[in-house]
């Protein structure tokens, strides 16, 4: 087989509309099904019907970006070929219905493989990809936009000192340690045998561990561990303008970025407001079917969100429900769905995104673009708890953020491991 071909599923286009730029040198497929299907998407509200249209805008700038025409094939400047597949093999067997449009997809493929080429099936969708080498085809997932989900560090790692180093580090409020390999914001246990360990942030610019942020009273919570006591330090810092959390259920994620967003807006007035938004999942389903106004249709999404907000209400020793409802009527806490959030520009606010970890990357990227002047940005998930279909540990938009951002210095991350929810819950993560 001479020339090598990739037919890209409609998913993959969803998932990233500008995917047919990432083959150069190659020769790119769009089954004409793969069109209808984005067409029909297009008027879809939310993110998924703005990546149908992105997609289909990309497809039809092609024309002007290269030379020749869709049918027949356009040439671009990373020299790939893009063209859309009008043919399709449609006597293959009784098994490959071609009312499903997955299977029309993979005829079309197959057509192009039955002229001698070198096909490549593209596909996030597992069954299709299974249906595509069950004839012969070659098939893979879409590898751009993504990231090793178990390559990602922890954010806090042991260092091994001398007691003269710590003893240091202890008298002066700082310590630099020349030979030492970190990315800015990283957390170390500092241990010897000689001395209790200590818990030091790195500072990136000046090339130098400090100790943590003095906890100030937050609504009546206090970290449980070394992890949440680093994260508590990162969600305090007002330089560090983007926090990701990840762990399993009962963590505490949720729990320690609203107590520290309640501190530094209610208690410090650092920002003017808390925004907090979770994807409304499976992907593509809207608030709109859910009856009564936007803000009743809100409320089941962000119910985990109304329980953290009342245990610190509680915490605090107050009448919980009273406080409660100053929170809420005081206009400085906001609940959002991401859908909604588009458009915007955010400055001077302290946003929350919980259970992040079921958006794209190029919705997280929409997302984290509406942050302005004075915005910390959190993000807080689970990436082995995905309910978006399309989306895996390596390819959400929670991992792909971790490792696109590990080395800058207005970000930092903490893998939360302990669950401190109760010991019930702890139990049920570990034996389940």
């Amino acid at each position: 087989m001479s020339e090598k071909v990739f037919v890209i599923d409609t998913n993959v286009l969803l998932h990233d509309p500008e995917s047919i730029f990432k083959f150069p040198r190659h020769e790119v497929a769009i089954p004409v099904t793969v069109l209808e299907e984005l067409d029909k998407l297009k008027r879809t509200p939310g993110e998924l019907g703005k990546s149908a249209r992105s997609a289909l805008r990309i497809i039809e700038s092609c024309k002007s970006k290269g030379q020749g025409d869709l049918h027949k094939g356009v040439t671009l400047d990373n020299e790939a070929t893009i063209r859309i597949l009008m043919e399709i093999k449609s006597d293959y067997n009784k098994s490959f219905a071609l009312s499903v449009n997955d299977n029309k997809i993979i005829m079309a493929a197959y057509y192009l493989f039955e002229q001698g080429k070198r096909v490549v099936f593209v596909s996030k969708d597992f069954a299709a990809r299974v249906k595509a080498e069950a004839i012969g085809l070659e098939a893979e997932d879409y590898e751009n936009l993504k990231f090793s989900y178990q390559g990602i560090a922890r954010g806090i790692r042991t260092l091994e000192l001398e007691k003269t180093q710590i003893d240091h580090f202890y008298k002066d409020g700082e310590l630099f340690v020349p030979d030492i390999e970190a990315r800015p914001n990283e957390y170390f246990i500092l241990s010897c045998p000689e001395h209790s360990s200590a818990v030091a942030h790195y500072n990136g610019t000046k090339k130098q561990l400090e100790p943590l942020v003095k906890i100030p009273p937050l609504w009546g919570i206090k970290p449980r561990n070394i992890e949440q006591k680093c994260a508590i330090d990162a969600l305090l810092r007002d330089d560090v303008k983007l926090v990701t959390l990840l762990g399993p259920a009962g963590t505490g994620k949720t729990l320690l970025a609203l107590a520290c967003a309640l501190r530094k807006v209610f208690d410090e007035g650092s920002y003017k407001k808390i925004l907090v938004s979770r994807p409304i999942v499976p992907l593509g389903r809207d608030i709109g079917y859910l009856p009564g106004t936007k803000e009743e249709k809100l409320t089941s999404w962000m119910q985990p969100i109304f329980d953290n907000l009342e245990l610190l209400a509680a915490s605090i020793g107050d009448e919980p429900v009273d406080t409660l409802q100053w929170i809420l009527e005081s206009k400085k806490i906001e609940m959002e769905a991401v859908t909604y959030i588009r458009g915007r520009s955010l400055p001077k606010m302290f946003i929350i995104i919980d259970e992040a970890q079921n958006l794209t990357p190029h919705e997280l990227k929409t997302f984290i673009s509406r942050a302005g002047v004075d915005t910390k940005v959190v993000l807080a998930g689970d990436p082995t708890q995905i309910d978006n279909p399309y989306l895996d540990q390596n390819s959400n938009g929670l991992t792909y953020t971790v490792g696109k951002f590990s080395h800058h210095p207005i970000f930092t991350h903490m893998f939360l491991e302990k669950t401190e929810r109760s010991e019930l819950a702890g139990l049920a993560i570990e034996l389940m």
